[in-house]
């Protein structure tokens, strides 16, 4: 059996235990474990080992847990509730105000958090009623939140980035460093929809009625000091590190350790925050070191193929395709597969493939990163099976329907399609900083 065979056999198999409900890390750590004792027999138990070893000697990887731990004490502590009500009381006059401050809550949060999932849970249970209080448009407002979610795996400590860059073995700070201005413009780009969508229709968002705009400004001064908070956590923890004064984990456990001091001095760090925080945490990290140790097994067996060249020079030699028509083929792909898998699940699938072709055809991996969490992104919030769709409807009110959710999420895919555009046509976007940041 020729070596393309074997690896469209691996994939094949790991699709079809995906699709019979397998976890994602028994499926893909599986199928590698398989094909390596098939192909190498006893010898091939070696490739699990050596890539455990090289989990556990992959220093930064203590990042994951201080981050989640960071994103689940400020989420369950209730400090994105005093954001909230800073953006009510600060945007609420304008047209389709609260939901641009829905959208500058959902940066905030992800500059909490990494985890798109937790921006969705805080926007369903805290501004999706509220909107809807208000008079906006159901449409509108579900958009805005699974829109607004998508921010969390690009935006800062992004967990996600951690994950691709333990795969292609890329520096997770320039990773992260290079997702901010990409991420700040996509959020500027939903602010400018929204802002246009609703002057020219202000049904769909409304403005407070005027008895509730007339907030005193001692008031007002004392809400946006809940949006100094986060603020200065994020600043805590990455303005040392963008100095080169403390490393990527030290900068991670600052994050962590100013989280924890945050809940105690406002008095929400009681035993269940703690608990729960604690327990969400073990959960999330151990589940991503599994996939990863699956996910570098899986790629050991590929190297040893050498499936990556193969298909290189089957894009290249034979069918005598554009590198750039190659990268579009495979961010297609990504969408395809959006409609059924999560984000996760789909890095690990194809980045023992993607990510070696990419750099042989001569793109910037760190690049192609951010390449890779718009796509994903764009990819499961698409009909008709996307992943956030139906996390959507499980969160959202009855009054809202899967209908309803579909309508709603199309017009900010086309915006997300056109900051996608813009990153490619201008890779600078996503390598200036990284750049400015590590010349220094």
């Amino acid at each position: 059996m020729s070596y393309e065979m074997i690896a469209l056999l691996m994939f094949s198999s790991m699709m079809m235990m995906m699709m019979t409900g397998q976890r994602v890390f028994a499926a893909i750590g599986g199928v590698a474990a398989v094909a390596a004792l098939a192909l190498w027999g006893v010898g091939g138990s070696d490739l699990p080992f050596s890539a455990a070893m090289k989990l556990m000697k992959w220093y930064p990887l203590l990042t994951l847990p201080m981050f989640i731990f960071m994103g689940y004490v400020l989420s369950e502590s209730k400090i994105a509730d005093d954001l909230y009500k800073m953006f009510h009381v600060w945007m609420g006059p304008l047209n389709g105000g609260l939901a641009i401050g829905t959208i500058a809550l959902m940066v905030l949060i992800s500059a909490m958090n990494g985890l798109s999932v937790a921006g969705m849970a805080i926007g369903a249970t805290i501004a999706l009623p509220e909107l809807l209080r208000r008079g906006y448009d159901k449409k509108m407002v579900t958009g805005v939140i699974q829109a607004g979610s998508s921010l969390g795996i690009l935006v800062p400590p992004s967990v996600v980035l951690v994950l691709y860059a333990m795969i292609a073995r890329q520096p997770v700070g320039q990773l992260w460093l290079a997702g901010v201005l990409p991420g700040l413009m996509m959020a500027t780009l939903f602010i400018i929809y929204i802002a246009i969508r609703c002057k020219l229709q202000p049904e769909l968002g409304p403005a407070l009625p005027k008895e509730e705009r007339n907030v005193p400004m001692a008031e007002k001064l004392r809400l946006l000091r809940a949006g100094i908070l986060p603020i200065g956590i994020f600043a805590a923890m990455m303005v040392p590190f963008v100095n080169g004064w403390t490393s990527l984990v030290e900068s991670s456990a600052i994050g962590a350790l100013a989280a924890f001091v945050a809940a105690v001095l406002k008095g929400r760090m009681s035993k269940t925050v703690l608990e729960t925080s604690l327990r969400q945490t073990l959960a999330v990290s151990c589940m991503f070191m599994w996939i990863i140790l699956a996910a570098m097994a899986f790629g050991a067996v590929f190297d040893g193929l050498g499936a990556v060249k193969a298909i290189e020079n089957l894009f290249t030699d034979q069918l005598h395709l554009n590198p750039w028509v190659i990268l579009i083929l495979m961010q297609l792909s990504f969408l395809v597969m959006g409609t059924f898998l999560d984000d996760t699940a789909m890095l690990v699938i194809v980045a023992p493939l993607y990510v070696p072709l990419v750099g042989a055809l001569g793109f910037d991996l760190i690049w192609y990163g951010v390449l890779y969490t718009i796509t994903t992104q764009i990819a499961y919030m698409t009909p008709p099976f996307g992943y956030n769709l139906f996390l959507m409807r499980a969160m959202a009110p009855p009054e809202i329907s899967l209908r309803d959710i579909y309508g709603s999420i199309l017009p900010f895919v086309l915006v997300m399609l056109v900051a996608l555009a813009l990153i490619m046509a201008f890779p600078e976007i996503a390598l200036w900083l990284p750049q400015y940041v590590y010349a220094r």
